[in-house]
C-alpha cells in the first residue's frame, strides 16, 4: 500500500471516530497500553486553563530548555501546520515523524476508534518516547478530567486560569469548569494555580489529593510596573524567592509568573539574569503579536490575538489600554457560533474605534450580519465583509501609519491573516526579484 502524506493522515483521521469530541479516557488507555505506551519522559508537566495555556507551556519549555533539558512540548490547536502541535527541543516534529506515529497507533489501536485529538495526543506520546526527552510540557486540550492528556499521570499540574467556555462539555459555572481542570490533579504531587479566586471545587480537590498548592496572590506573585515587573514565589522548601526588575514582556506575564513557579518547584539552577533573559525572548505565533508590514506605500502596524472568550478579551482590553496608539485602533473580528458574542466584545468596545467583521472559513462560524447587528446595537462603527482578508484589506485601506490594526477573535481569524501576510512577503519578494 502506497504510504500516506501528512494531509492524507489527518483527513483520515477525521473520519475515523463518529463524533470529533468524544470526552473519556478508557479509549485512549487501551491503545496506550497495547502500544507499551508508558510515560512520555520522566518529568511531566501538565498544562490546563481556559485561557493562558500556550504562552505557560511556551515560558516552562523555554526555561528548561536554556538549562540544556530536552524538551518535548504537545499543544493545540494549531495556526497553519499539524506540525505546531508537536515540538521536539524547540524544533516542529517532520511530516515523516507524523506519519510514522500515526501508522504505528493506527496498526495498534485494532478495534478501538479514536477522535482526530486522541490520535494525535498518543502520537506525540509515541514521538516524545523515542526521542528519549528529560521533560515533556502537555497541554490540555478541553477540561482536564476526561482529556487525553491526562492519560498520563503529572508530575507538576498547573492551572493558569478558570473561565467560562465550552459550555457543552464542561457546565456553565465556573465551579463545574474547576471540577474538570482539577482532574489533573495527582496525588501528593504540586498543583499550581495563576487564578486568583479559584472555585471551591478545585480546592475541595487539592485537599482530597493532599497537594501542595501554590497559589497565585499567596504562594507566588507578580508587581507590574510602567517599566519593570517584580515576581515572588516559593520553592519545595517553603523557602521564599524573588525576581526584581525583570523586563516587562509581549506575552501574559502572569502566566509567566506561573511558569517561574513551576520551574522553581523543579529545583534547577536559578540563575536570575538567564530566566529575564528567557522570558524576554520567548514569543507565540498569534498571542499579542505585533507585526508591522508594507501597504500601498505606508508602513501599517497589526496586532494579532486568538482571544475568544470574555476572560481573553478582558485580558486583551487591559492590555490595549496601557499602550494606545498614536491614531486609532481597527478592529478585525470573527467569532465562532459557540462563543459568547457579546461577552466578547463588550470589554474592547472603548478601546475600538471602527470594526470589520467576517465569517470564519469554517461550517462553525458566526453569520458576519449577526456579528455586525451585535455592534451596532451596542453603538459601535462596524461594516461586515464576505472574508478576513476583504475585512483586512478594508481596515489596510483607511489606516495610517500612526493606527493600529487588531484582528481577534479566533485560531481561524488569525489564520487567514497569517497566510495573507506569507502571500503578501512572498509577492513582493517575487516582485523584488523579477522588478
Amino acid at each position: 500500500m502506497t504510504q500516506r502524506t501528512l494531509g492524507e493522515w489527518l483527513a483520515y483521521l477525521e473520519q475515523l471516530h463518529p463524533s470529533a469530541i468524544d470526552m473519556g479516557l478508557e479509549r485512549s488507555q487501551q491503545v496506550a497500553a497495547r502500544l507499551g505506551l508508558g510515560r512520555p519522559a520522566p518529568r511531566v508537566i501538565t498544562v490546563t486553563g481556559t485561557n493562558g495555556k500556550g504562552s505557560t507551556c511556551a515560558f516552562v519549555a523555554a526555561l528548561l530548555q536554556a538549562q540544556g533539558l530536552k524538551v518535548g512540548v504537545y499543544s493545540s490547536p494549531h495556526l497553519l501546520r499539524y506540525n505546531e502541535r508537536v515540538q521536539l527541543n524547540g524544533v516542529e516534529a517532520t511530516d515523516e515523524q507524523l506519519c510514522e506515529a500515526f501508522a504505528a497507533l493506527d496498526a495498534g489501536r485494532g478495534e478501538i476508534s479514536l477522535t482526530y485529538f486522541e490520535m494525535g495526543t498518543l502520537a506525540a506520546f509515541w514521538l516524545f518516547e523515542r526521542a528519549r526527552l528529560d521533560v515533556v510540557v502537555l497541554e490540555v486540550g478541553l477540561g482536564g478530567r476526561l482529556d487525553t492528556v491526562n492519560v498520563v499521570d503529572a508530575d507538576l499540574a498547573l492551572v493558569t486560569s478558570i473561565g467560562v467556555d465550552h459550555v457543552d462539555y464542561l457546565g456553565d459555572t465556573r465551579e463545574s469548569v474547576a471540577y474538570e481542570k482539577a482532574g489533573i490533579f495527582r496525588q501528593g504531587k504540586p498543583a499550581l494555580c495563576g487564578d486568583l479566586d479559584p472555585p471551591q471545587t478545585l480546592l475541595d480537590r487539592v485537599r482530597e489529593l493532599d497537594c501542595p498548592f501554590f497559589l497565585r496572590g499567596r504562594e507566588f506573585n507578580l508587581e507590574v510596573g510602567a517599566e519593570h515587573w517584580q515576581w515572588r514565589g516559593r520553592d519545595a522548601r517553603g523557602q521564599l524567592v524573588a525576581l526584581h526588575d525583570l523586563p516587562l514582556l509581549n506575552l501574559p506575564m502572569e502566566n509567566a509568573a506561573l511558569a517561574l513557579q513551576a520551574y522553581l518547584l523543579l529545583d534547577l539552577p536559578w540563575n536570575p539574569a538567564q530566566i529575564a533573559r528567557t522570558l524576554l525572548a520567548t514569543r507565540i505565533v498569534g498571542r499579542l503579536d505585533r507585526r508591522a508590514f508594507d501597504w500601498q506605500g505606508k508602513r501599517l502596524n497589526l496586532l494579532l490575538d486568538v482571544g475568544h472568550n470574555p476572560h481573553a478579551a478582558e485580558y486583551l482590553a487591559q492590555r490595549l489600554s496601557r499602550i494606545a496608539p498614536v491614531g486609532r485602533r481597527l478592529a478585525v473580528f470573527g467569532l465562532l457560533a459557540d462563543k459568547d458574542l457579546e461577552g466578547v466584545v463588550t470589554p474592547l468596545l472603548g478601546n475600538v474605534q471602527a470594526w470589520a467583521v467576517a465569517p470564519l472559513d469554517t461550517p462553525r462560524s458566526r453569520p458576519a450580519a449577526e456579528l455586525e447587528a451585535a455592534l451596532q446595537n451596542l453603538g459601535a462603527r462596524v461594516a461586515s465583509y464576505a472574508s478576513v482578508t476583504a475585512a483586512l484589506e478594508a481596515q489596510c485601506a483607511v489606516a495610517t501609519p500612526e493606527d493600529e490594526i487588531l484582528l481577534f477573535g479566533s485560531f481561524y481569524c488569525v489564520a487567514e491573516a497569517l497566510e495573507w501576510l506569507a502571500r503578501r512577503s512572498t509577492e513582493e519578494a517575487a516582485h523584488g526579484i523579477t522588478g
